[in-house]
């Protein structure tokens, strides 16, 4: 597709509006759990990840999971007997999250929606007194996302964002030694997403199914023709309602990265450079992505790539973290020098009560206090934030031959490393002719942390927000 042609439809769809007048969702607010009170819960969203929630708290016997809640009714059936087998109680299903948010016994709803729900749902939630779980990521761009923090902040609810390995005894003793300077100062933050993605293909629109409401299915995005590349799965390859891999799998790389970094949590600046390299389809997001963020001493490093590769140092899917002392490589530790792991160094590190994360969410709601989630909301904010700010940086580049002499990284030696990498990774590994191969060089982006805006830059501003359809309309401010 001719560049420009690409680039106005990417900014189509991703671009922002001005002036989004604010809304409220009035229901019941809740009052404080007793330590012997069951937990009545909805999960919105049952296909892929909502299938684990089901899971998870139909389990749990403080826990009665009283709705299931997806505009697909072709899924209720299979559903609600799965959860009744483990938890006894067979939970009503609706299509519409407004029905759950006016019932007044509900305490918690998790969501495990298209990403372009989660904001919108995690907001009316907490104004309706529930507290919530929200799948990764949290947001579907930058704005939202805060609007959301807000939200749980004002109305005083307990948010757990579903990073889990914030429940990883392992990350966070890793976390806690590279934080202690033990091991020396950390140079670089590497989160890396090497998990294959294959070509999703065309769908020609049509019609709904009939089970399906597909405007509620759309919500918040734009009005779109329904096609079967976005229900159920590969809605996560367009703009409208994903956030490509990058913003899917890599946001638990991109939050453990983040995490390494003591007291990250939006970078000085950005650049990010990829595309949807390899074969041509439908979907929008790349599939090929190297970004740097600039933390002062420290640069974080992401690498997302869906075509078939070698792994990085032993990590397909994970994080390296590259001190002066040596490597930290999924949670083992190898000093300079050394070929195998040895212990880390022996650090005070301390996760919130209940285990995993989605007991941790339970433990928490019981204790009513925000330090005892151990993936509070903000820390999901700014971890699906760095991964908004990949995709901004890339949908306002240039797009350039991978195989012209550009150092898009300029004298970044660990940035322009991993470019070389990737065209071997494209040549080599994928036998793609870098010639007649185009990838994008995206902008750099100087960022106002404290405002989460970027700095003489009305373009990129634009895409800090987006345009939403009345009545699934996200606030400004709560």
């Amino acid at each position: 597709m001719p560049r420009t042609t690409k680039k106005v439809t990417r900014r189509q769809v991703m671009q922002g509006a001005a002036g989004v007048a604010a809304a409220t969702y009035a229901g019941p607010a809740l009052g404080a759990l007793g330590a012997n009170d069951r937990i009545r819960l909805a999960v919105a969203g049952i296909n892929g990840r909502g299938k684990s929630h089901i899971d998870a708290f139909s389990g749990m016997k403080d826990v009665e999971l009283a709705y299931l809640v997806d505009p697909d009714s072709r899924l209720f059936d299979d559903r609600s007997k799965k959860a009744e087998s483990k938890g006894g109680t067979r939970p009503e299903c609706v299509q519409d999250i407004r029905k759950v948010l006016e019932d007044g016994s509900i305490d918690a709803i998790s969501i495990a929606t298209p990403n372009h729900w989660h904001s919108l749902m995690t907001i009316w939630a907490c104004q309706a007194g529930k507290d919530v779980y929200v799948e990764k990521p949290m947001s579907h761009n930058i704005r939202e996302g805060r609007v959301a923090v807000e939200a749980a902040r004002k109305y005083k609810r307990i948010v757990q964002h579903g990073t889990q390995r914030r429940s990883d005894g392992g990350w966070a003793h890793a976390a806690a030694a590279i934080a202690s300077g033990e091991l020396g100062k950390l140079k670089v933050a590497r989160g890396l997403c090497y998990k294959k993605r294959g070509s999703i293909g065309f769908k020609e629109t049509k019609a709904p199914p009939s089970e399906l409401d597909f405007n509620l299915w759309l919500g918040p995005a734009a009005e779109t023709p329904y096609h079967e590349n976005l229900v159920h799965y590969n809605w996560h390859w367009f703009w409208a309602t994903g956030n490509g891999d990058t913003g899917n799998q890599g946001v638990h790389q991109m939050d453990v990265a983040r995490w390494g970094i003591p007291g990250a949590k939006m970078p000085k600046s950005v650049i990010s450079i990829g595309g949807r390299l390899g074969y041509k389809d439908q979907g929008e997001t790349p599939n090929t992505q190297i970004t740097l963020f600039d933390y002062g001493d420290t640069t974080l490093i992401f690498e997302t790539r869906g075509l078939p590769t070698d792994n990085y140092k032993g990590v397909g899917v994970g994080n390296i973290f590259h001190l002066e002392g040596g490597e930290i490589r999924e949670k083992r530790w190898y000093p300079t020098g050394n070929e195998e792991a040895v212990a880390l160094p022996s650090v005070d590190h301390k996760l919130g009560p209940g285990g995993g994360n989605y007991r941790n969410f339970i433990e928490a709601m019981r204790t009513r206090k925000i330090e005892d989630l151990n993936a509070d909301i903000e820390e999901g904010h700014y971890s699906s934030a760095l991964c908004h700010l990949c995709n901004v940086s890339l949908v306002l580049g240039e797009q350039v031959p991978v195989a012209s002499k550009s150092r898009p990284f300029g004298a970044n030696d660990d940035g322009n490393e991993a470019f070389d990498r990737m065209r071997e990774h494209l040549a080599q590994g994928n036998n793609l002719d870098l010639n007649d191969t185009e990838y994008w060089i995206g902008r750099k982006l100087v960022i106002d942390q404290k405002s989460e805006t970027f700095v003489n830059d009305p373009e990129a501003n634009a895409l800090l927000t987006r345009e939403y359809r009345d009545p699934f309309m996200v606030p400004h401010s709560v």
